[in-house]
C-alpha cells in the first residue's frame, strides 16, 4: 500500500516543538504533502529529519503559508507555482514514476487563503479557485493518475462542519466557494476520497479552532482533502484523520489526513 498524508502544519517550526516527528515515525509515510510551512528549506528539513525527496515553495511574504510534497522516493519531475500565484506558497507539485497503466502519478500540494466574505481578500481567493481548478483539469487530461492534497478552506456541504447553520455567510462556507467544488466533483471530474469512502454522515472533522472547547466537543471544520481522478479513488482503501488523544497532544490546530491506495511507486527509493 502506498500511504499518503497531507496535513497543514500551522509552521513546521513550531510543530516541531509541539511533536510533529512522533507522529511523523509512528505514521511512516511514503508522501507527505504540508501546507502553511512557513519556514525555508532549512528549517522544514530540521524540521522533519533525514532520508526525504522534496519541493518546497516558500512564500515571498516572509512567515505566511509554503507548501511541500517530501517522499521517500525521488520524484521524477517537480514544479512550484501556479499561474499569478507563483511565489506565494499555494501550489507545488511532483511526478512520480508508478507500477501499472498508467505509469504516472502527480501528487500536489494545495493551500488556499481562508479569505473574508465581502472583503478583497476574498476576491483572491475566487481568482486562486479559478486557475486550481483550470489546472486540475488540465494534470487530468493525459490519463495520469492525480492527487491533490491539501486544506482548501472549504467545507464543501453541510456534513463538512459542526455549526453550518451558523456559518453560511462566512467564508469557508460561501454559496460560490461551495459551487466551486461542485464543479471540481461534477465537470473536471475529482473525487472526494475520504467522502467516498466514509459514506454520508458527519466530518470527519479535521480543522477545530485552538480557543475554547471547540476540540473537545468535536465543533470542527473538514477542509483538508485528497482529491483524486478516478481511477486513482478507485484504488484508494482507507482513509482517516488522525485526530490527537487530546488537546495537548496537538501539534497544529489541523490534523493529518491519511489514505492508503492500492498502488506502488517506481524505483529510486533513497
Amino acid at each position: 500500500m502506498l500511504t499518503i498524508a497531507t496535513a497543514n502544519v500551522n509552521g513546521i517550526r513550531a510543530a516541531e516543538r509541539r511533536g510533529v516527528q512522533g507522529w511523523l515515525a509512528a505514521r511512516r509515510p511514503d508522501v507527505l504533502c504540508l501546507q502553511e510551512v512557513r519556514a525555508d528549506d532549512d528549517a522544514l528539513c530540521g524540521a522533519i529529519g533525514p532520508g526525504w525527496y522534496g519541493v518546497h515553495e516558500e512564500a515571498a511574504a516572509k512567515g505566511r503559508a509554503g507548501v511541500a510534497v517530501l517522499s521517500r522516493v525521488a520524484p521524477v519531475g517537480t514544479r512550484r507555482g501556479l499561474g499569478d500565484f507563483v511565489g506565494a506558497g499555494r501550489w507545488v507539485e511532483a511526478d512520480f514514476a508508478v507500477d501499472g497503466d498508467p505509469d504516472l502519478l502527480t501528487a500536489v500540494s494545495v493551500y488556499v487563503h481562508k479569505g473574508e466574505a465581502g472583503a478583497p481578500k476574498q476576491e483572491e481567493k475566487y481568482r486562486f479557485l479559478d486557475v486550481v481548478a483550470e489546472r486540475m483539469g488540465k494534470l487530468a487530461a493525459d490519463g495520469r493518475h492525480v492527487l491533490v492534497c491539501g486544506d482548501v478552506n472549504i467545507a464543501h456541504r453541510e456534513f463538512d462542519l459542526k455549526n453550518w447553520k451558523g456559518n453560511l455567510n462566512h467564508a469557508g462556507f460561501l454559496p460560490r466557494e461551495r459551487a466551486w467544488f461542485d464543479g471540481l466533483l461534477g465537470e473536471v471530474g475529482f473525487v472526494d476520497v475520504q467522502r467516498a469512502l466514509v459514506g454520508e454522515r458527519p466530518g470527519p472533522y479535521s480543522w477545530w479552532s485552538w480557543r475554547g472547547k471547540a476540540f473537545d466537543i468535536d465543533s470542527g471544520w473538514r477542509i483538508d482533502y485528497h482529491l483524486a481522478t478516478p481511477a486513482l479513488a478507485a484504488l484508494a482503501r482507507t482513509a482517516e484523520v488522525d485526530r490527537a488523544p487530546s488537546y495537548a497532544e496537538r501539534w497544529s490546530d489541523h490534523a493529518a489526513v491519511v489514505a492508503e491506495y492500492d498502488l506502488r511507486l517506481g524505483a529510486g527509493a533513497c
